[in-house]
């Protein structure tokens, strides 16, 4: 009998390595009752996993108010109920930075970081299908939430995603030691999450070799993957002007000077736009340029003295330099033509973020075989049938730059393919499908990046 006994067991684990190497060949196997229990069992794992991707969705996170102590807590539950180490760092009061830790056989090599942020942009409740923080999920499969895209799916993807390599994949330990990160502030700079986080003693003892963050969904079947980020600037233009009546005509009053600016500005926008439009560069190539407000005339109890010319006249301007353009001749074109002293002009550029790492480089990552973290992400997504875009420039900005900023190699990327990009728009929303196949492509992309053994060295920093 004890014999027998081992020969059960030992064809039950056969069977199981069967499915788990190859799905179909098991189905074959596997007696109709077995094949339903089968599919029930798994359905059941994904109700499992959309429930806890909903309760982290609920958490409102948005500003100007996030509530970050909350899903820090649901954060940590998860990768305790998994064997993961966590570590909370505060280097701003009330806005905690969360570590994860699944430590590696050679902690002498760098580390795996995958980031994401905890916050949110606010919603207008009223223009939503659904409660923005209420994660309904449709009948057909839609989970409606801010955050669903960005970027709370990649955030639970990475955990669901170690989950499965250890409970399911039998993948105890890796050889790189991976950390997953939680940061604070993304959605307004990230100036103290991610850009403290890089700059602390801690991180670098993270001694991180590669970095994934966020990125964009896809409409198409191919996945969309990131190696660089415009940089914003956020311009103001003030012209000041000799006040006067209404009835009076003369040069150089304080709303002539800004018109004349807003003409030069355009015609520079327009210049742009066309490359984009003639399908010469993408969005994300081009230096953007968008009016974003305007502060002039002499204010009433009404409204404004329709017979007064102000003396002073401000306007503001979003402008994202992609990492090819040399920002010294932006500065410059402002200085000298959109708001030049000669005109009684000024004007105040705030830099949200860097454009250049310390060693004067843009700020970009290779996606070449000069790059060995390119091409084993390319071979981990192949691996589970995924199909990856044209590298793109992200067109707005992430907390990437940060660790771009320190010549540590970072991607941009979020597995969402067939999904309408949705960040900041009303009824955002991820397919179930779509978040389930997207913690399949981490898988992947973990145990691929993890297990890679490569040199501790090269020119351009540790890999």
């Amino acid at each position: 009998m004890g014999d027998l006994k081992c020969i059960s067991i030992s064809m039950n684990m056969i069977l199981f390595l069967i499915i788990i190497a190859s799905p179909h060949l098991a189905s074959s196997l596997l007696s109709s009752s077995q094949q339903q229990q089968l599919k029930h069992q798994e359905k059941e794992e994904d109700e499992q996993i959309i429930s806890r991707f909903q309760s982290y969705l609920r958490f409102k996170t948005a500003h100007p108010n996030p509530n970050y102590t909350a899903p820090v807590s649901f954060l940590i539950s998860q990768a305790h109920s998994i064997g993961l180490q966590t570590r909370i760092l505060e280097f701003v009061s009330g806005k905690p930075v969360l570590i994860v830790t699944w430590p590696g056989s050679r902690p002498d090599l760098p580390s795996i970081l995958f980031n994401s942020h905890l916050d949110s942009v606010p919603a207008e409740p009223d223009k939503w299908l659904h409660p923005p923080f209420s994660a309904v999920q449709a009948s057909d499969g839609k989970i409606y939430a801010r955050g669903a895209q960005d970027d709370k799916c990649i955030g639970l993807q990475y955990l669901e995603a170690i989950r499965n390599l250890r409970q399911l994949r039998q993948f105890q330990q890796p050889i790189r030691t991976v950390h997953l990160s939680y940061v604070p502030d993304e959605e307004i700079g990230g100036f103290d999450g991610a850009a403290k986080l890089v700059e602390s003693k801690e991180f670098e003892e993270l001694n991180v070799g590669f970095v994934m963050d966020e990125g964009q969904a896809s409409p198409t079947d191919q996945f969309r993957v990131f190696y660089a980020d415009r940089s914003p600037w956020h311009v103001t233009i003030t012209a000041s002007g000799v006040p006067g009546h209404g009835s009076r005509m003369y040069d150089h009053s304080a709303l002539e000077n800004l018109i004349i600016s807003f003409e030069m500005i355009s015609k520079f926008r327009d210049s742009q736009f066309d490359l984009v439009k003639r399908g010469w560069a993408a969005n994300s190539q081009v230096i953007s340029v968008n009016p974003v407000f305007l502060n002039a005339g002499i204010h009433t109890s009404n409204g404004f003295a329709m017979n007064m010319q102000p003396s002073e006249a401000q306007a503001g301007f979003d402008i994202r330099l992609p990492p090819t353009v040399d920002p010294e001749l932006i500065r410059n074109r402002i200085a000298h033509e959109w708001a030049p002293a000669s005109r009684n002009m000024s004007f105040q550029i705030v830099e949200k973020g860097p454009n250049r790492d310390f060693w004067g480089h843009p700020l970009m990552t290779s996606t070449d075989d000069t790059n060995p973290w390119w091409s084993l992400f390319v071979q981990a997504v192949a691996a589970v049938g995924g199909q990856l875009g044209k590298p793109e420039i992200l067109a707005s900005t992430t907390d990437a730059r940060f660790m771009r900023q320190r010549g540590i190699p970072t991607l941009g990327f979020s597995p969402m393919k067939n999904t309408p990009i949705l960040l900041h728009d009303h009824n955002e929303f991820l397919q179930d499908a779509v978040y389930l196949n997207g913690i399949k492509v981490y898988e992947s992309i973990i145990k691929c990046l993890s297990s890679f053994k490569g040199l501790e060295k090269s020119s351009a920093g540790t890999i």
